[in-house]
């Protein structure tokens, strides 16, 4: 495997420097990250990593095919990235570096960084549809607060999750309203749907299964501390 790459070097013959060289560019945790949750296509890869330009993300991709970390497939629904068995073996890396952060960085600093594009994604790829029913579930999401993209919509049909920005014309069963903040501190696993909702901060209107069921089927971030739960 060529693990020659156009890395700034440490100049130090030495396996955490030469891991780093590699690991710790810019975007490049990121990039790992969603490979890693499934993503395979250029525009997923994107999506989970937004301000990412195209062009940066382009390089940081062949840098890594370059390391012998990612692979580039043609198919044809177009290129797809795959991680070798090197990437692979970075799992337990990136998960280390999530659960430190979700241990030891201010949690405060990180709600403020909010970004509903970004939660939404990463709800709708952990979405566990099993606690929903077979037919189709037309879920509307509601962030009172922000001044765009406030209104999002997940279609569940069988293990099929789909994620819409615009009103997919179907009846809801289940409309959420909240905080963007209550929102992402469900996911983070800083508290639950239920204390969100004794707070007066997250309204359910419709089916009450669908309601009642929500902790169980909501998509949580692999670093909740209440995931398996």
């Amino acid at each position: 495997m060529d693990m020659q790459t156009s890395y700034a070097s440490y100049g130090q013959f030495c396996p955490i420097a030469m891991a780093a060289e590699i690991f710790c560019t810019r975007w490049t945790p990121l990039i790992l990250r969603e490979l890693l949750c499934g993503s395979h296509h250029f525009n997923d890869i994107r999506r989970g990593v937004p301000r990412i330009s195209p062009t940066l993300l382009s390089k940081r991709l062949k840098e890594l095919q370059q390391a012998g970390i990612v692979t580039c497939q043609e198919q044809a629904g177009g290129t797809e990235y795959h991680l070798t068995q090197a990437g692979e073996d970075l799992r337990g890396l990136v998960m280390a570096l999530g659960f430190w952060g979700t241990q030891w960085v201010d949690t405060g600093k990180a709600l403020a960084k909010l970004d509903p594009s970004l939660l939404m994604w990463d709800m709708r790829r952990n979405l566990n549809p099993t606690p929903l029913p077979p037919r189709r579930a037309t879920i509307q999401f509601h962030y009172p607060e922000l001044p765009s993209r406030r209104d999002w919509w997940m279609l569940v049909e069988k293990r099929n999750v789909d994620l819409c920005q615009t009103d997919p014309g179907f009846e809801i069963d289940l409309y959420v309203e909240c905080p963007l903040k209550s929102m992402t501190a469900i996911w983070m696993g800083l508290t639950t749907v239920k204390s969100e909702m004794a707070a007066d901060r997250l309204t359910l209107t419709g089916d009450r299964e669908l309601a009642r069921s929500m902790q169980a089927w909501l998509g949580l971030s692999p670093f909740a501390p209440n995931r398996a739960n």
